[in-house]
């Protein structure tokens, strides 16, 4: 019986360990539709939260690349092309989401050149 219930604590203690790695926590990795409309939502929520932020007057253009990281939430990091008031540009945007709290914070938005854009991973 003690063995029965060593292995039962084992297993739990071990199991939680075992769907770390396999999901790859804190690891990013490919979003691979980017024009799902959750996606764009994502992109969409941090344009507006920078502009009212900066108090610029951004407006989403498309969603480029992404990835996502699995933390106590979810992180996706976002290629931007947006338009300002004369130019498009590309910004990097990183939105920590909570869905369980219905939650999302712009972590992380910046300005990108052309070139950065292809190395983007």
């Amino acid at each position: 019986m003690n063995k029965v219930i060593f292995l039962l604590i084992l297993s739990l203690v071990l199991l939680p360990l075992h769907v770390i790695a396999a999901v790859g926590l804190g690891s990013w990795t490919p979003i691979k539709d980017v024009k799902d409309p959750h996606v764009v939502k994502i992109g969409e929520f941090a344009v507006s939260e920078y502009d009212k932020e900066t108090r610029s007057r951004l407006t989403l253009v498309k969603v480029v690349k992404g990835e996502s990281q699995l933390v106590p939430g979810m992180n996706s990091r976002l290629l931007l092309k947006v338009n300002g008031s004369d130019t498009s540009e590309y910004y990097v945007a990183i939105v920590l989401e909570k869905p369980w709290l219905k939650s999302m914070k712009l972590t992380f938005f910046t300005p990108v050149v052309v070139p950065a854009v292809a190395s983007f991973n």
